[in-house]
């Protein structure tokens, strides 16, 4: 296997610099042409600031503003932060070793880095908070869900871990509150077919053969409201929330299902009723059995008590 071309710029807020290879085939006289044809998110006026102050590099160096274009070859630089309202809300860490992380994510902090979503991430925030600038996730959690993340520590058993999740491995359990309904008969496994598009927020159920699983279990109720066990065999998007609401019981706190409610990213009221509560697995190195809590709890739940 081809080892990773380690980057010449060292990381900055936890992250690593953007890689951006210029094509066999391109045919840009320079550096700068080609990256102000193919970064449309950069301005080119941005792109000449870059250049100027050296923060574009190349495995010799700072790339010049007339550097000529090399085909095959790459460019190093970090793209600007977008402006992010705080996440108000602390990540705890359940489990810590040599290798692994496990750690108690809260509502709306999204796992991973992506569009809008940069230093407000729960890997950024516990790359820095806990110098370990090698961090990654083994799975991950929606911005919205709370609970249980395992992130590996030990970049050389990396894939170990994240091929238990790959490869549906890790037994996992969702704590959920929704509207109690007499009339349900549980316990119950809900199976379905979900398929998402790209670019669409929302998935939806079709016909078709199944190709997501999900034991849903009821606890307790009082009050008109439920404490549900899910157990998910498959992983597809947003499958616990589509068979809670197919189930006719949607998941207190759900933005989603049945109708999209255009919360602003910033309300930080009213979560989803919705935590990972559990991970259990044969842990791939020590081949021992390993199994990890949520100290969390549902607001709705706890807030509702007599």
């Amino acid at each position: 296997m081809r080892r990773r071309q380690q980057p010449p710029l060292a990381k900055r807020h936890g992250l690593d610099p953007a890689r951006v290879r210029m094509p066999e085939d391109g045919t840009w006289p320079t550096v700068r042409e080609f990256l102000t044809a193919t970064q449309q998110r950069i301005s080119p006026g941005r792109i000449d600031e870059m250049l100027a102050a050296g923060g574009i590099v190349d495995m010799g160096g700072p790339v010049s503003a007339d550097a000529p274009y090399v085909p095959g070859e790459a460019v190093w630089f970090h793209r600007d932060l977008p402006s992010e309202t705080v996440v108000p809300f602390d990540t705890s860490i359940v489990h810590r070793d040599d290798a692994i992380l496990v750690v108690d994510k809260p509502h709306f902090l999204p796992t991973i880095p992506r569009g809008g979503h940069i230093l407000q991430t729960a890997l950024v925030r516990l790359r820095l908070e806990l110098d370990l600038p090698h961090l990654v996730p083994a799975h991950r959690l929606d911005r919205v869900t709370a609970g249980l993340v395992l992130f590996v520590v030990d970049p050389t058993v990396r894939g170990a871990y994240q091929t238990l999740f790959q490869d549906r491995k890790v037994h996992k359990e969702y704590e959920a509150i929704a509207a109690y309904e007499p009339s349900l008969t549980l316990p119950n496994v809900v199976r379905s077919r979900i398929v998402s598009d790209k670019g669409e927020f929302t998935a939806r159920e079709v016909d078709g053969e199944p190709n997501a699983h999900t034991a849903v279990e009821l606890l307790e109720h009082r009050g008109g409201i439920g404490r549900y066990q899910l157990t998910p065999s498959t992983g597809r998007t947003h499958q616990l929330r589509l068979h809670m609401n197919s189930l006719g019981v949607p998941i207190l706190g759900d933005d989603l299902y049945p109708t999209p409610t255009g919360r602003a990213v910033d309300d930080f009221t009213a979560p989803l009723q919705l935590l990972a509560s559990a991970l259990e697995f044969t842990d791939p190195i020590s081949k021992s059995l390993r199994r990890f809590e949520s100290r969390s709890s549902l607001e709705r739940w706890v807030s509702d008590e007599p």
